[in-house]
């Protein structure tokens, strides 16, 4: 067994902020931190992280803990499982009873690099490579970059060092071929070792330099690598990024390695992977600028524009630099071009103009029909943006089109975009809840013995105008037409929708309940029991009726 002397020393070196971010998406909201919960769906933030009290609690479904409480649940880990992944993830060592079924984990990954980086510096043809991309000894040393030999070597070097077969399968070390022999994934590759955020060796990259067919290849899938989370370097670039407000991603290891030796020491690289949705935690940290540098080539720019809509669409600010002419970052800080370079990265293109000059240059539009669907494709993305953006950038996509702005047309209606709805993060559900009444008034009946105006914060003056067929009033008729508001998809959509709301009211009114002095003491036990029941049997699907 784990002793608790180790899991109380592991818990006082984990930052729940850290934990839940590396998987959700946390936004700060005063001296806490806001998300959608993960473990219900909801329109509203209601999951929020506490940094002094190092836990989390959702208003919503009422889940709360701490960090390996959140481990557990999302990783859906028992409790040893989850205090060893966060033990592997941090680097920490963790202490065992004697006797005990669990046999402490080794440093198999930190092991196996450090012979990597033996081999490498008796290997002349792997030193010889990296001389010619003009990488320097120290930035060799401070990658950690090593060199991968035969297959049978790696195996053998396991099991001198009586390394556990298990573990370096389950870490990605080796593999097991279909006939149930062992192998080394990385064979007669230069390496390129993976950290965690907090710097523990997670998993590998390697570049082949005696002719496999795949130039670069990573580790496999394991508890503790996922390429679309992880960024190459981000634990060598964390300071600068939060000093400087900025980071670099390249699609790189060697770029991000001379883009460090040059002095641009907030460089990271993605793994061989698009950016994806899942890094968005990682990069959100520290709230920096985002410097897209990807290539120029076809195939650079569709992966840049992909990246552009995601944190265009997320909020993001920054950039995108493109490298033309078959270069890129490594090779002009090879070529000592470091200013140039420098002023490149001071002038990237703006990610929502990017998009909508790359989105257009997709089109001929000398044709007609062409033309119009770069309008509509273009009027799509700007629907990801927010409102004020939407407006301002109408314009622009007119300019590039050729058109008039009176064209860029953002809601469905004739003058939707001119009839916006102000409305808050907090009453999006409410008005989605009345334009899903507006569009399916034969729900009203059957919805009115679940929730009334009453029960809502912001909007019960447009629902109760709704509940009355008042089709003429205005706040209805720009709900319709305003597109970023989405009723909700059918019955079953719709209960579940009530169902996460109502817990959440409930919940709202039960701790008003508790805190009364108002009330008498058999009120209140009466109310308080009401309530849980109320919140119970919605927790278990059941919409609770009024009353």
């Amino acid at each position: 067994m784990i002793t608790q002397d180790s899991i109380d020393a592991l818990k006082a070196r984990l930052d729940i902020v850290d934990v839940v971010g590396s998987y959700v998406e946390l936004k700060r909201a005063g001296s806490s931190f806001k998300a959608p919960c993960p473990f219900h769906d909801e329109k509203s933030p209601s999951f929020v992280v506490n940094p002094a009290r190092q836990t989390y609690h959702c208003f919503g479904c009422g889940v709360h803990g701490d960090s390996i409480k959140f481990v557990m649940e999302y990783e859906k880990l028992n409790y040893p499982e989850a205090i060893e992944k966060l033990a592997a993830s941090t680097n920490f060592t963790l202490h065992y009873t004697e006797g005990g079924s669990q046999k402490k984990r080794s440093n198999l990954l930190e092991t196996l690099n450090e012979w990597y980086q033996k081999l490498f510096e008796q290997n002349r043809t792997a030193q010889e490579y990296l001389n010619e991309r003009g990488i320097y000894a120290s930035s060799i040393e401070r990658f950690g970059v090593g060199y991968a030999p035969a297959s049978y070597e790696t195996i053998r070097f396991l099991e001198q060092r009586r390394l556990p077969t298990a573990e370096a399968l389950e870490q990605g070390a080796l593999g097991k071929g279909e006939d149930g022999k062992l192998f080394a994934r990385f064979i007669e590759r230069i390496t390129f070792p993976i950290h965690s955020p907090s710097g523990a060796i997670v998993g590998f990259g390697g570049r082949t330099i005696t002719g496999h067919q795949a130039k670069y290849v990573n580790s496999p899938q394991t508890a503790l690598f996922n390429k679309s989370r992880l960024l190459y370097a981000y634990h060598l670039a964390r300071d600068t990024i939060f000093r400087r407000r900025e980071i670099i991603v390249t699609e790189g290891y060697l770029d991000v390695v001379m883009l460090h030796q040059a002095g641009f020491t907030h460089a990271v690289a993605t793994l061989g992977t698009a950016l994806t949705a899942e890094h968005l935690p990682l990069l959100r940290k520290g709230e920096p600028k985002i410097l897209l540098a990807y290539d120029g080539d076809k195939a650079g720019r569709a992966a840049a524009l992909k990246a552009s809509r995601l944190l265009s669409a997320s909020g993001f600010d920054g950039g995108v630099v493109l490298f033309e002419g078959g270069l890129d970052p490594a090779d002009m800080v090879k070529n000592g071009e470091i200013e140039q370079l420098g002023a490149l990265l001071r002038r990237p293109i703006p990610f929502i103009e990017f998009v909508i000059s790359e989105t257009i240059a997709l089109y001929d539009l000398r044709d007609p029909k062409a033309k119009e669907a770069a309008l509509h494709e273009s009027v799509g993305f700007l629907k990801t943006l927010s409102p004020l953006l939407q407006e301002e950038y109408r314009p622009y996509l007119a300019s590039k089109l050729g058109v008039s702005p009176s064209l860029i047309r953002i809601g469905q209606g004739k003058n939707a975009a001119a009839q916006p709805i102000n409305f808050s993060h907090h009453d999006v559900w409410e008005l989605s809840l009345t334009k899903t009444l507006l569009e399916r008034p034969h729900i009203i009946d059957s919805l009115l013995d679940f929730i009334d105006p009453t029960l809502l914060q912001y909007h019960g003056n447009e629902f109760e105008s709704a509940l009355r067929g008042n089709t003429d009033d205005p706040r209805l008729s720009a709900l319709l037409m305003d597109d970023r508001i989405r009723s909700f998809e059918g019955d079953e959509g719709l209960k579940q929708e009530l169902i996460t709301f109502l817990i959440t009211h409930y919940n709202r009114e039960l701790k008003k309940v508790t805190t009364q002095n108002s009330v008498s003491f058999d009120q209140k036990s009466y109310l308080i029991r009401q309530y849980r029941d109320k919140i119970g049997r919605l927790k278990k699907g059941e919409l609770v009726p009024l009353g």
